[in-house]
């Protein structure tokens, strides 16, 4: 029998009855050394349950490959730390999981084929998810609270009824983690709406809405769909993400906190979206695309309760307040914002530019056209094309079917311009020196879109590429790994053009690692190290203005910086901080 059970109108946990009050805290988005103290604090902040989604993609990024289950994937590490501090754990495997993540969860290799319909009963694609819970479960099993662990219930995919209808799909995952040992609580999450609880719900799993205001209305529609049961928001949305080029979102935490006081006022169990949203590490940021393209950008703040860094905000301040009404509080202190590291400047002394680098990194694929990434076993970062020009002159460039997602175009070395799929650009006028010049094409994938039907758009050059109606043809497609070249690659600083795309490498002491936020003023775009650490993407286009850089990372001693710079900066100068910049507020 499972641990947590439902009756007419709530839940039992053990027999005894439980509110489930929650907040969602994606281990994968978290230093694996800071889990613990993020997890302490939402127990002071008077919660009892953690909620986490399951990214598939970082699990198995190979379909042959072993499970990753280490470092910031150790997810049965986790769920014990989360048992230890006396929480409960709402777990959502997906395989989809949307979350401003990277292709919503799902793998490039399995998206990549046009064939398979996702998120459907194609045995192509519920093959593969098998496959995935054959690996999954069992290292996750004791975990569960029929065997003693924190996991009192599992998600059945995720706010399906927005996406498709296909019931016998639904009912493969449900039964798939029956048959697999999970006999603990199932759940399905949608927005309160009625035709989307209809289509993404099953009749035995708890059926659950996703709101983050209209609290009556919300939880009415709930109990419109279901009469009898618990009534639970698995999704209450106390902030925002952000995209490039878009304002900071914030929500006043007064409002916040009045909403979640209908809630619990109802009656209803609730997860906050988030309790402490964390960081988009690396190129795991995933992307909008309604009517134009829209990545999102590192930072995952969310104005949460709890800061990017970890740090209680104004919203867990209020939070507590108003679950002290409802529910027992912890009687210790707030805990007090983490200790952050002195203001250090950092002078990126050494260099290596990156289209003589690339051409001599990883395996070049060739092909009479482009090759989209997915053709090059490429599942994020960039790619460089690289073909010749037959004669010298102006010419107007055109890229058939587009670039996905930013293209930056050279000729002979030199910056010729930038296309970009947000501003469906496909034509690029360039000056040719010579016949048989070099056209480079550096192809950055700015992430894959993680919400409805665009999920597994390829990225690359899309087309055949043009010069005044001829077609080019005769191209290398070289996928370049994402990493830090050795240190012996490194040249002075100042030797060559500064308008190319470079890798800039600095180093800086600290006496005691403490949380610091990387600045790099008079930058323009590109990806940032720290002791090998992947920040992730930096972008003068805002709003976000700074990395935030985790305690662990650092080491007392010298420390190693190296950033990608993709476009050239005039003074090769970064800042480390003691405070975040996330840009302009909208409230």
């Amino acid at each position: 029998m499972p641990a947590l059970t439902t009756t007419s109108d709530g839940f039992l946990l053990h027999g005894e009855p439980f509110r489930i009050i929650s907040g969602a805290l994606h281990y994968f988005r978290v230093h694996p050394e800071q889990w613990a103290d993020r997890l302490r604090k939402a127990r002071l902040m008077g919660l009892n349950t953690v909620e986490t989604y399951v990214p598939w993609n970082l699990h198995q990024p190979d379909p042959e490959g072993p499970l990753h289950l280490g470092g910031i994937l150790d997810l049965p590490r986790f769920l014990r730390l989360a048992g230890e501090e006396g929480l409960t754990v709402l777990l959502r495997p997906g395989p989809y999981i949307c979350a401003e993540w990277d292709g919503g969860g799902l793998p490039a290799w399995l998206t990549a084929d046009p064939d398979i319909r996702p998120r459907s009963g194609d045995p192509r694609f519920t093959g593969a998810v098998d496959r995935y819970l054959d690996l999954l479960l069992p290292p996750l099993l004791p975990h569960l609270a029929t065997a003693g662990g924190p996991v009192i219930a599992v998600q059945v995919e995720n706010e399906y009824g927005a996406y498709g209808d296909d019931t016998a799909y639904l009912k493969h995952l449900a039964g798939g983690l029956r048959a697999r040992g999970v006999e603990e609580l199932l759940f399905t999450c949608d927005q309160a709406d009625p035709a989307h609880l209809a289509a993404g719900s099953l009749p035995g799993v708890l059926a659950t809405g996703t709101f983050g205001s209209r609290i009556e209305e919300s939880l009415g529609a709930l109990r419109a769909h279901r009469p009898r049961g618990p009534l639970m928001c698995a999704e209450f949305w106390i902030g925002w993400f952000d995209h490039w080029g878009g304002p900071h979102h914030t929500r006043d935490a007064a409002d916040a906190a009045a909403d979640l006081d209908r809630l619990l006022a109802a009656g209803a169990s609730v997860n906050l979206y988030m309790f402490h949203g964390g960081t988009n590490f690396g190129l795991t940021n995933g992307a909008n695309h309604h009517h134009a393209y829209a990545p999102t950008v590192t930072s995952y703040d969310y104005d949460a309760p709890l800061t990017e860094a970890g740090d209680p905000g104004p919203k867990y301040h209020a939070f507590r307040e108003v679950i002290a009404r409802y529910a027992p509080v912890p009687d210790e202190p707030v805990p007090a914002p983490g200790r952050k590291l002195a203001p250090t400047g950092v002078e990126l002394d050494r260099r290596v530019p990156l289209l003589p680098y690339a051409s001599g990194a990883g395996a070049a694929a060739y092909g009479a056209d482009p090759l989209p990434m997915r053709e090059l076993g490429q599942a994020a970062g960039l790619v460089l094309y690289r073909t010749t020009a037959p004669a010298a002159g102006d010419g107007l460039l055109r890229f058939a079917g587009g670039v996905g997602d930013r293209a930056q175009v050279f000729v002979d070395g030199a910056p010729a311009g930038v296309l970009e799929r947000e501003r469906n650009e496909e034509t690029l006028a360039v000056r040719v020196p010579r016949p048989g010049a070099v056209l480079d094409v550096l192809v950055e994938n700015l992430g894959g879109v993680n919400y409805g039907p665009r999920i597994g758009d390829p990225k690359g050059l899309l087309g055949p590429v043009c010069l005044d109606g001829a077609e080019l043809r005769g191209w290398e497609c070289r996928p370049l790994p994402l990493g830090v070249p050795d240190a012996a690659a490194f040249e002075p600083s100042g030797t060559g053009p500064a308008a190319v795309p470079a890798y800039h490498r600095g180093t800086f002491e600290v006496a005691e690692p403490a949380d610091a936020f990387l600045a790099l003023p008079g930058w323009s775009k590109g990806l940032a190290w720290v002791n090998g650490f992947a920040l992730g993407r930096y972008w003068n286009r805002g709003p976000q203005r700074t990395l935030y850089v985790p305690a662990p990372v650092l080491r007392p001693g010298t420390n190693e910086l190296v950033v990608l710079e993709l476009h050239g900066t005039p003074a090769a100068r970064a800042v480390l901080t003691d405070a975040p910049d996330l840009g302009p507020e909208k409230l």
